[in-house]
């Protein structure tokens, strides 16, 4: 008994794991959002879905996620990981150039809508505080969605994609407060006073996320370097799930929603050197609870509430739609947005977007919005959410295609890239730091990589713009910006970490400047066939060097020298490029953990940390 149980249990789990398994790769070939994927698959594997329309049949009972309490545990864990995520996203840097577009615009849109659907509501008969919050969750769009498509088209560095990101990292930032009102409003609901219940919820909250901010800073940082040393991948993961989960739940005590405290344990991680490291760390685990959140809300759609009620759905969605549009034509005739971008950002902004579900759910669990009015608003964020794309596409037809000027790149992404624009440089040993110390001196910007925490964590009190991770992986190097980076420079003196390197590099950016050191010709000419541009080998180098000097010492003159030297470097590289058509293959080996331990380096090469 216990055992079928159990069995029943995690059925829910397994069909989700099955459909994640078709949805991911054929939504990403079709190049559309897998967000869609999910919703549609739970609209269609959902209690409301094929159960409704095929009743007891055998197979649809087998496919059918009827108990989607089975899952909302593990889904809402992906809103926690979501808010996570968007507080790692969020620098002080990437608020400074957009300072204009997120406090002005952001702020201006979310308040605008938040009151127009407000008395909208009212009209229809809601109270105060469920209109509000209905108000403010529909005044949301979907960060999850929009990104994605603008980042498919190469629109984030359009005045479209930078507006609309802008606009999405104002309501983004807007959720913990308003999870923090409605607690408020939960309070007075309960027949505690309004005025009191928003001081003390209010109070309690700023206390709460204060005393997080700073044991955050003084705890964080240390923590992080503590397991980085260890150069243990699991732990470190363990660490950032801890971290996540601890902070949420730590804001769960205090009466809160999980997902307030993991935005502020995101924005206090989003100043540190492993910033990027955290966000590919647990990439996968927020991807997939994000997916299973998507797969419930889809779950949740009545289909036969929507056939019984198609007029009045369709009225609020394109009364809904409408209502934005017109509120953000508005705001960005204020705010002197070129024109030709104002269709593509009204157009990709007015469908409500996933945080309207967090705030909803949350309105009901405090008593303020009725199932039945929860049901119909859920409705109306899910029919708009699957409009986007079409609407993004029409918005840019109208516009007649943005085009892209010249605010800085970085300010526009959905992770800011820290190498764009600049030299990475991978590894920052002893090599490392002279490579860099010449394009310091040439005023060449760029970025430094590495796995040694310490090294980092030196680099950075020295001004150097340095951050910790490991650059064999390919989202790492995506999450860097290595897309847009000037050129990449591999100074490790392991051999099978440069060529995974040189791999994964060269297979994301074709054209891109690919620098390598290498132990030998042999390990050079392998090098050069897996892509790099130039290879420097320490044996030729060296050998190179001393030939050089000795020359010089007996008495042969210099120019003489140089140039006889600069000749057989060129021969030298024509050689191993030739033998670089068909090298030896390399020797075959799993990818190191964040720290390789190389004993049997020479004493010479110790200091180097194998860098």
């Amino acid at each position: 008994m216990a055992e079928a149980h159990g069995a029943s249990y995690f059925r829910e789990a397994m069909i989700f794991l099955a459909m994640a398994g078709v949805i991911v790769p054929v939504f990403h070939r079709l190049r559309i959002s897998p967000v869609i994927g999910f919703l549609i698959g739970g609209v269609i594997l959902g209690p409301h879905g094929l159960a409704h329309l095929f009743g007891d049949q055998p197979l649809v009972r087998a496919i059918t996620i009827y108990d989607i309490g089975a899952v909302m545990p593990l889904a809402e864990l992906g809103v926690v990981f979501l808010l996570f995520t968007i507080g790692l996203e969020l620098s002080f840097e990437r608020l400074k150039l957009l300072r204009r577009l997120i406090f002005g615009l952001g702020s201006a849109q979310m308040l605008a809508t938040t009151l127009v659907l407000t008395v909208s509501g009212l009209v229809f008969g809601l109270s105060l505080g469920a209109a509000t919050i209905l108000a403010a969750a529909l005044a949301l769009s979907s960060t999850a969605i929009v990104l994605p498509v603008l980042a498919e088209r190469r629109r984030l560095a359009s005045t479209a994609g930078r507006a609309s990101f802008a606009v999405l990292i104002l309501q983004d930032l807007a959720v913990a407060p308003i999870l923090i009102a409605i607690t408020a409003m939960a309070g007075a609901a309960a027949g505690a006073s309004p005025t009191l219940s928003f001081f003390k919820a209010f109070a309690f909250g700023a206390m709460v996320i204060a005393v997080m901010v700073v044991g955050g800073r003084l705890v964080l940082r240390p923590l992080m370097q503590i397991v980085a040393r260890s150069g243990s991948q699991e732990l470190f993961l363990a660490a950032c799930l801890l971290v996540a989960m601890g902070a949420g739940l730590i804001a769960a005590a205090a009466g809160y929603s999980m997902a307030i405290g993991a935005f502020v344990a995101g924005l206090l991680l989003a100043e540190t050197e492993y910033r990027h490291e955290i966000e590919v760390t647990i990439g996968p685990f927020k991807g997939l609870l994000l997916g299973l959140f998507f797969m419930t809300a889809g779950a949740q759609l009545d289909l036969a509430a929507l056939l019984q009620h198609p007029w009045l759905i369709g009225g609020l969605v394109i009364g809904l739609v409408s209502l934005k549009v017109v509120v953000l034509l508005f705001l960005l005739r204020l705010f002197r947005i070129a024109s030709y971008a104002r269709a593509e950002i009204m157009l990709t902004l007015a469908p409500a977007g996933e945080l309207g579900f967090v705030l909803i759910a949350a309105g009901v669990a405090g008593g303020i919005i009725t199932p039945q009015v929860s049901a119909i608003a859920s409705i109306v964020v899910l029919v708009t959410m699957f409009a986007i794309p079409p609407l993004h596409r029409l918005g840019m037809y109208l516009g007649q295609r943005d085009r892209v000027n010249a605010l800085p790149a970085a300010a526009t992404s959905a992770t800011e890239h820290a190498g764009i624009g600049k030299v990475i440089v991978v590894g920052f040993g002893r090599v490392g730091q002279v490579v860099a110390g010449m394009l310091s001196r040439h005023k060449v910007p760029f970025l430094a990589v590495d796995v040694e925490p310490a090294v980092i964590a030196l680099a950075r009190k020295s001004g150097i713009d340095a951050i910790f991770g490991d650059a064999s992986r390919r989202e790492f190097l995506r999450r860097i910006g290595i897309a847009e980076a000037r050129a990449l420079v591999a100074t490790s003196s392991d051999p099978d970490a440069v060529e995974r390197l040189v791999r994964i590099a060269r297979a994301e950016r074709p054209d891109l400047v690919i620098v390598a050191r290498a132990r030998d010709a042999e390990h050079a000419a392998r090098l050069y066939a897996l892509g790099a541009s130039d290879v420097v080998p320490e044996t030729v180098e060296a050998s190179l060097q001393l030939a050089e000097n000795v020359l010089v010492d007996i008495g042969t003159p210099m120019g003489l020298v140089i140039a006889s030297v600069h000749e057989r470097r060129d021969e030298f590289r024509a050689e191993i490029q030739k033998s670089g058509a068909n090298p030896r293959p390399s020797r075959p080996g799993r990818r190191p953990p964040l720290r390789r331990d190389e004993p049997e380096r020479k004493a010479g090469e110790a200091d180097d940390g194998g860098r």
